[in-house]
C-alpha cells in the first residue's frame, strides 16, 4: 500500500512511500525492544540534553517543518511555524520537569505502615505504541513523545498516512539529537497493520489521538492484550456566553476559537450556546468576523483558512451542513464548499438546530460553527452536556458564582472561563465520556506510561 503526501490546497501528490513489510515491522519493534533495555538506564540529565538538543534543532528548522506542515495537511504557514515553536516549548518543558515529576515520593509515617520507609517509585513501561492523526502533525506527537522518552520509554509511531514526511522528520529529528537509534522509530504502515503492533509481547502500552472507531478498536484489541492505553478521541466542545461577558471580545475569540487550524482540532468550540439576552449581539459580530475570514493559499501570509486536509473530510462537512438545512437549519454565512481545485469550505455559521439534525450530536470537523440560543443558566448547561463528548469547554461571564456553575457542572475535561480552549504544557489535558480516557501533559501526562511501584523497606 502507498502512502503519500498530497497537498490539499492543490490536490497534487507530492511524494509517495511503501508501506513496510511484516519483516520489516517486526525488526524495528526488536530494536526498540533492544534499546530499551539499555536506555531506561540512562540518566534524567542525559535524557534532558538530548531533549534539549532536539529542541534547539526544531528551532533552527522551523519554517522548513512548517512549509511540510502546510504542505501535507493544509494548515497556514503562520500556525504551522506557531505549532513548530509549541513542540520546542514542550520538549524543553519535559527536559526541565521530567526529573522532579518522576522522583521518588516517601509516604511521610512508614511506621503506619509497618515499615522504616515506604514510598512510590516511576519507572518506565517500555515500548509504546502512539497511533497519530495528522490535524497537529508535530504538536500530537510531541506531547507524546517529549514526556515518554524523558520518563525512560521508547518510542513507536504510527502518524497518519496523509503526512509520512512529517512522521519522518520527527524520527530523524530525536535521532540527529543524540538519543539512541532506535529509541523513537516511525512505523509506515496502514492501518490493517496496527493490531499486530499491538499484540506484540515486546509492545507495552499505546496511546491514541484520533477518531472515535480508531480508539475503540485499539482499546478493544489493547484490552485483550491487558495493556495501558491513553485515548484523547473527538470532541463537540461547547462555547458560552452569558449576558455579563464582554460579548464583542467573545465574539472575536469565538472565530478563533472555531476557525484554528481551518476548523480542524478536537478541542475547537463547535457548539456555540448564547443567552438570549445577548444573542442577537453575538450573532451579528460572529457572522460579520467569520464572514470576513480570508480562505485560500495557506502559504499566504494574509491567509486565515487553508483548505481541509482531505476530500474526505470536506465531503464529511458539506454532508453536515446540507443534513442540517434540508431539516430546516438556517444558514447565516458560508455553507458552501469552494469551487476549483484543493479541498476549501467557506467560514460556516448555522441556526435552528433541532436534535433530528445530525450535527446536533456529531463533530463538524472544518471551519463549521453550530449556534444556539438559551434562556438561562439551566438551559445553557443542559445544553452543553446534551453530547456523548466531554473533551473541552468554554464559559464567558464575569458573575462568579456562574462562573462557579460552569467549573462544577460542565461535562468536560477542561473548563476554561472568558478564554478559548487550548493544550499546555502546565496542564493535564484529555477527555471524558467518548472523548477518552487517560492524561497527556503536565505531571500527570508523564506518569501514564510509567509504573506506579510501591516500595516498602524494614
Amino acid at each position: 500500500m502507498a502512502i503519500s503526501s498530497t497537498n490539499p490546497a492543490t490536490g497534487e501528490i507530492i511524494k509517495s512511500f511503501d508501506a513496510l513489510g511484516p519483516d520489516e515491522v517486526d525488526a524495528r519493534i526488536g530494536l526498540a525492544a533492544a534499546t530499551f533495555a539499555t536506555y531506561r538506564a540512562t540518566s534524567f540529565a542525559q535524557r534532558s540534553a538530548w531533549m534539549q538538543a532536539a529542541a534547539d534543532l526544531l528551532d533552527a528548522e522551523q519554517r522548513d517543518i512548517a512549509l511540510v506542515m502546510t504542505t501535507e495537511m493544509g494548515k497556514t504557514l503562520k500556525s504551522a511555524i506557531g505549532e513548530a515553536a509549541k513542540c520546542a516549548k514542550g520538549m524543553r518543558f519535559y527536559a526541565e520537569h521530567a526529573e522532579g515529576y518522576l522522583a521518588d515520593e516517601a509516604l511521610p509515617d512508614p511506621a503506619a505502615v509497618g515499615a522504616t520507609g515506604a514510598f512510590r517509585r516511576y519507572q518506565p513501561l517500555g515500548v509504546v505504541l502512539a497511533v497519530m492523526p495528522w490535524n497537529f502533525p508535530l504538536w500530537q506527537v510531541v506531547r507524546f513523545a517529549a514526556p515518554a522518552l524523558m520518563a525512560g520509554n521508547v518510542g513507536l509511531l504510527k502518524h497518519a498516512s496523509n503526512v509520512p514526511q512529517c512522521a519522518l522528520y520527527l524520527e530523524d529529528l530525536f535521532r540527529r539529537a543524540g538519543f539512541p537509534e532506535s529509541c523513537f522509530q516511525t512505523l509506515l504502515i496502514g492501518a490493517s497493520q496496527v493490531e499486530s503492533v499491538l499484540r506484540d509481547p515486546r509492545v507495552a502500552a499505546a496511546t491514541v489521538t484520533g477518531s472515535e472507531p480508531a480508539g475503540q478498536s485499539v482499546a478493544s484489541i489493547c484490552g485483550q492484550e491487558i495493556k495501558k492505553t491513553v485515548l484523547e478521541l473527538g470532541g463537540s466542545d461547547a462555547f458560552i456566553v452569558m449576558p455579563t461577558a464582554d460579548v464583542e471580545l467573545a465574539a472575536e475569540i469565538a472565530v478563533t476559537a472555531r476557525c484554528q487550524n481551518n476548523g480542524q482540532s478536537c478541542i475547537a468550540a463547535k457548539r456555540f450556546i448564547v443567552h438570549e439576552a445577548v444573542y442577537d449581539r453575538f450573532r451579528l459580530e460572529f457572522v460579520k468576523r467569520m464572514s470576513a475570514l480570508k480562505v485560500g493559499d495557506p502559504t499566504d501570509e494574509g491567509t486565515d483558512v487553508g483548505p481541509l486536509a482531505t476530500e474526505s473530510g470536506r465531503s464529511d462537512v458539506a454532508e453536515l451542513v446540507a443534513d442540517a438545512v434540508g431539516h430546516g437549519a438556517s444558514v447565516l454565512c458560508g455553507g458552501r464548499a469552494i469551487d476549483g481545485p484543493g479541498w476549501f469550505y467557506e467560514p460556516t455559521v448555522i441556526s435552528d438546530i433541532t436534535p433530528g439534525m445530525r450535527i446536533y450530536l456529531e463533530e463538524a470537523f472544518g471551519p463549521v460553527a453550530s449556534l444556539y440560543k438559551v434562556a438561562d443558566l439551566d438551559s445553557a448547561i443542559e445544553l452543553a452536556n446534551a453530547t456523548s463528548f466531554g473533551l473541552g469547554s468554554n464559559a464567558w461571564t464575569g458573575d462568579e458564582a456562574e462562573q462557579e456553575r460552569f467549573m462544577a457542572e460542565l461535562e468536560a475535561g477542561a473548563v476554561f472561563i472568558n478564554g478559548m480552549t487550548t493544550s499546555y504544557a502546565e496542564l493535564p489535558f484529555g477527555g471524558i465520556k467518548r472523548s477518552g480516557y487517560g492524561r497527556e501533559l503536565s505531571d500527570l501526562g508523564i506518569r501514564e506510561f510509567c509504573n506506579i511501584k510501591t516500595v516498602w523497606v524494614r
